[in-house]
């Protein structure tokens, strides 16, 4: 039997639910047991497979143009998606900047900030992507399973990960919203 192939990715967050992901300490090789652990921000690859993925998980809410683009991505090329912590299910702390214009944000975060110096300038070059209002995942492609926290737990990170690699959807409810 083949292993199902895992991706994940993180987009506007601080990568809390990857470093949970880590926390599962030496149970990640149970897991490697039973799945193919594709791209993600820990390995060599960087993006899914071009040809797809069984599971892929997104953390991070979406807030420019380049997550957009991730996300679209992923959903393309997997089977079924993960929205993956906070941040991916609700938008999370990044989401907190829709409360203010993006000129707001942009000059308090470039030109206002106690550490900018005299020159700070609000970035405006072609390559950079675009900012756009933070949107959780299912706000922009259909998502198959939620995983909430902030980050998840790591015995929840194991439970959902070990069940997708035996191909079953897990149930994200009762004490496996708040392990402990």
């Amino acid at each position: 039997m083949t292993k199902p192939k895992i991706s994940t990715d993180w987009m506007a967050g601080c990568s809390g639910c990857h470093m949970s992901l880590l926390d599962i300490d030496e149970r990640i090789i149970k897991i490697a047991e039973l799945a193919d652990i594709r791209a993600t921000p820990i390995t060599d690859l960087k993006e899914p497979d071009e040809d797809g993925v069984d599971v892929g998980i997104l953390e991070g809410g979406v807030n420019n143009t380049s997550n957009e683009e991730q996300a679209h991505r992923m959903r393309s090329r997997c089977k079924l998606l993960v929205a993956f912590g906070d941040c991916a299910v609700f938008g999370g702390v990044p989401a907190m900047r829709n409360y203010f214009t993006l000129e707001e944000a942009l000059r308090r975060a470039y030109v206002e900030t106690e550490s900018t110096d005299s020159e700070g300038k609000i970035p405006d070059d072609p390559e950079i992507c675009v900012p756009t209002r933070v949107r959780a995942l299912h706000e922009v492609v259909p998502v198959d399973l939620f995983v909430p926290g902030c980050p998840p737990d790591p015995d929840v990170i194991y439970y959902v990960l070990s069940e997708l690699a035996q191909g079953r959807i897990p149930e994200i409810k009762d004490d496996k919203l708040h392990w402990h």
